[in-house]
């Protein structure tokens, strides 16, 4: 999992409320155990035509999408099922943040756990944000882990909440596997006092 610290990006606007897992990834796509792939079927159902082609109106085949790495989504983004592809899906299309209103619990979990952060700002910054990307697609925004803050528009500034240890696991790049391993010394160590 790559480290975490500051991301300036353009953002693809997303304003659909109550976007649920099943949209992000159709229940089609998760007979697969491995990450590798999952991006090409994000939001398959919107992205795609009947015969398999892009859909020229869905927002992530737009041009002005291609190489950005925050989606700014409706609130109550992710409910519905708890499925992990769903942020597999999002980080393998290369998104690294997504800002909203509001996420699903779950969702919001398996995200952290995946390098996927979820940046939860209030409606007047969200407003701000997706009216100013909406009018230009080249509109950057800057989200500073350390800090918890989003800036960009000139003198936007907002913070947001994440919990300390999934903002430890980010900053290091680690996921909770890697949390206990980074504690491998202590632990052999630990093992080797144990009659």
């Amino acid at each position: 999992m790559a480290k975490f610290t500051t991301l300036t990006s353009h953002a693809v606007p997303l304003p659909a409320d109550n976007v649920d897992t099943d949209q992000i990834i159709p229940a089609r796509f998760l007979k697969v155990t491995d990450k590798h792939g999952l991006g090409d079927s994000l939001f398959c159902d919107w992205r795609y035509l009947k015969d398999g082609s892009p859909n020229p109106d869905f927002v992530l085949n737009e041009a002005a999408s291609q190489g950005a790495q925050i989606l700014i989504a409706g609130d109550n983004f992710g409910s519905g099922s708890s499925r992990e592809h769903a942020p597999w899906a999002l980080v393998g299309w290369g998104l690294r943040a997504i800002i909203s209103t509001g996420f699903a619990d779950i969702f919001k979990s398996n995200s952290l756990k995946n390098g996927l952060l979820p940046v939860e700002v209030s409606p007047e910054v969200y407003k701000q944000l997706m009216q100013a990307v909406q009018l230009d697609r080249t509109t950057k925004i800057t989200i500073d882990l350390p800090t918890q803050s989003v800036t960009g528009l000139g003198s936007l500034e907002a913070t947001f909440p994440i919990d300390a240890f999934s903002k430890h696991c980010l900053l290091e790049g680690i996921d909770q596997l890697g949390y206990l391993l980074s504690f491998d010394e202590q632990i052999t160590g630990y093992e080797q006092q144990r009659p």
